[in-house]
């Protein structure tokens, strides 16, 4: 049996598919006499489009992924799904006019008459294979591509089996795939390095699928017929690792090789130990299955160095939602002492000790993103997310003193919040320029699937509709869009546009002095030397010699409220402290909120230098601006999954 997996556009270029990885292995060790290939279109394209348009790296990574919440990516392919090199384009100008620059829109209108051709030379390519099987991943902006792709080939050849799967046929997403669209044979929902090896036994001994489960397949009349989805996700052993034969060949044939610097993607754990117990409100992440596992530290140390080793790359993107913690102790020391410079990407939990995040730094793990969505207690916890406003700030200070880049965005519009939750951090937003501050200005909140907010309107969301991108790229009822969509349309909650503009005033100052900005503490025993420059304050150096103050400066290393500052500090009382934290609130020293304190100043440890090593590594272009707010799904984010739902 012979098994064509395609990766088709919008998927990243410097990344190999980790879900086509999973089940080229899945396919070669569980299928006897398979033969699993994987043909990444992405790449392509790139070089298809390059070779007609004046099209680039920051063009791609527009459509892949800085426009999602806009559905651009998916629009361009919509036309090769309908056989129509115009298909709804009055409606898209219309939607997007406001939104686009000029350029941007003359360039996705001229993607949208050119990819038609596209996607019948690849439909073409891969009948010539011969495959028995051709699966399509689909995550991001990848599914009208994908079905544009499945339509052709199912043209050209009927008798090839056509399979789809990926986060975008989740639940009832992928059930609403199948329905809509009949030329798509098989959907796989959820973890598809099991049920894909078993349908394709199926298929080659003529058995029976209606046990599979989450499948979704046809009866003899063409209709659809939708499995149960499994009650329970897959063990950590059964997670195989992925094999990425062909990427790194592929990508120095393409344009593409000089435009980015390949990473691996590995992954350790599915799931979210945190959501498990507080799922934050707004996250859709994890789909069905939000159970934490994670792999065993030896298996997964195995496979990062066996990656490394084989593909001689030492960047490397772990798709984990969140970090085991029990990596730092068994993982991350082996890595330490393995001699390899690793770079990687992680998410982790704000709420981290300053020793912990070193541990991390000194594995690598230099790439982080905490979920930090903002600095206000009360908004955190309409979030739920279980950390506190300075909490946030010192995950900021301490990766900085670690050397961490901190990667995060701002978040608003939560029902309940209000312009006073916003004021006093906006008030101090001069005197964190120093930190790592958001990758782009604040955002309003998306409903997405899968997240309370979408699942229980009592918390302030009802009346949803499918975002208006999916009714001007499907043919569909807006009943079916409302199952096939990931996003939905909500009326606007929290905080107004004067309160807004504000806010994203101060984020935009915070980026363009974050450079230049600087305060860092050394700590002398008898004294504390801190030094600044920061464009807000005329101070440059202060030193701390009282003894009492500098018990005080050092008890902010936590957050501390006045009442137990004056508990812990010999001869003070609640008021004193009180007078002493509102002067050091003026000089830029501490941040507060909801009553706590914490200071600002990172060790004096060539912060600097280690910033300019970011820089110099930064391998991600900014979101393109445009007439209005637009910003990128946030790193990580919606990780890409198998060939059916998460990887």
């Amino acid at each position: 049996m012979r098994v064509l997996l395609v990766n088709m556009p919008w998927s990243p270029i410097d990344l190999p598919s980790l879900a086509l990885g999973i089940l080229k292995r899945s396919v070669d060790e569980r299928v006897p006499g398979a033969d699993a290939h994987v043909l990444h279109a992405n790449l392509e394209f790139t070089d298809w489009i390059t070779a007609r348009t004046e099209f680039t790296a920051e063009d791609y990574e527009y459509y892949a992924l800085s426009s999602y919440f806009m559905g651009c990516g998916d629009w361009v392919f919509s036309s090769a799904l309908y056989d129509d090199p115009h298909w709804r384009e009055q409606e898209f100008t219309e939607a997007m006019r406001t939104k686009l620059r000029r350029s941007r829109m003359r360039m996705s209108q001229e993607l949208h008459r050119l990819v038609p051709e596209f996607v019948a030379e690849i439909a073409q390519r891969i009948v010539d294979l011969k495959p028995d099987v051709v699966g399509f991943t689909s995550t991001f902006q990848q599914n009208t591509a994908a079905l544009a792709a499945a339509k052709h080939v199912k043209r050209l050849a009927p008798d090839i089996v056509t399979v789809m799967g990926g986060a975008n046929c989740d639940a009832d997403q992928g059930a609403a795939l199948h329905r809509c669209f009949p030329f798509v044979d098989y959907v796989v929902r959820g973890e598809g390095e099991d049920v894909l090896p078993r349908l394709l036994n199926a298929l080659r001994q003529g058995e029976s699928v209606d046990q599979l489960p989450g499948l979704c397949h046809r009866g003899a009349d063409g209709g659809s017929t939708v499995n149960a989805m499994a009650t329970s996700p897959l063990p950590p052993s059964a997670i195989l690792p992925p094999d990425y034969s062909g990427y790194f060949e592929r990508l120095a044939a393409s344009v593409a090789r000089n435009w980015v610097e390949p990473k691996l993607v590995v992954e350790g754990a599915r799931g979210c130990w945190w959501g498990e117990k507080h799922h934050c409100t707004f996250c859709g992440l994890n789909g069905s299955f939000m159970q934490f596992r994670s792999k065993s530290p030896d298996v997964f140390y195995d496979e990062i160095m066996e990656l490394a080793r084989k593909h001689r790359v030492l960047d490397m993107y772990v798709v984990d939602n969140i970090l085991d913690m029990g990596y730092l102790s068994t993982v991350l020391p082996r890595i330490i002492d393995s001699g390899y410079d690793l770079r990687l990407h992680i998410e982790i939990k704000a709420n981290m000790r300053r020793s912990q995040l070193r541990t991390l730094s000194d594995a690598g793990l230099i790439y982080v993103q905490p979920g930090i969505e903002s600095l206000n207690d009360r908004v955190l916890n309409l979030m739920d997310k279980g950390v506190s406003g300075c909490q946030n700030v010192r995950m900021l200070r301490d990766g900085a003193e670690t050397g961490l880049n901190v990667s995060w965005n701002y978040l608003h519009g939560f029902p309940g919040e209000t312009a006073e939750d916003y004021e006093g951090v906006i008030a101090q937003i001069p005197a964190l320029e120093h930190l790592d501050p958001p990758v782009d200005l604040s955002a309003r909140i998306a409903i997405e699937r899968f997240s309370p907010y979408f699942n229980r309107p009592e918390l302030g969301f009802d009346g949803l509709r499918p975002e208006v991108h999916y009714r001007f790229t499907y043919d569909l009822p807006e009943s079916e869009l409302y199952d096939l969509a990931y996003v939905f349309e909500a009326p606007e909650r929290g905080i107004g546009e004067p309160t807004v503009s504000t806010l994203n005033d101060a984020l935009a100052l915070w980026k363009k002095h974050h450079t230049d900005a600087r305060l860092t503490q050394t700590d002398l025993g008898t004294r504390i030397v801190l030094v600044s420059r920061r464009r807000a304050f005329d101070w440059r150096v202060l030193e701390l010699t009282d003894p009492w103050e500098i018990q005080i400066f050092r008890l902010l290393d936590q957050p501390h409220s006045p009442a137990a500052l004056a508990r812990k500090a010999a001869a003070g009382d609640e008021r004193r402290v009180s007078e002493l934290l509102d002067s050091w609130v003026e000089l830029g020293l501490v941040f507060t909120d909801s009553g706590h304190y914490v200071q600002l100043a990172p060790a004096a440890v060539n912060e600097d230098l280690l910033r300019l090593d970011f820089m110099r590594h930064a391998h991600a272009a900014p979101a393109e601006s445009a007439p209005a707010d637009v910003t990128a799904p946030v790193p990580g984010a919606r990780h890409e999954s198998l060939v059916a739902a998460h990887a």
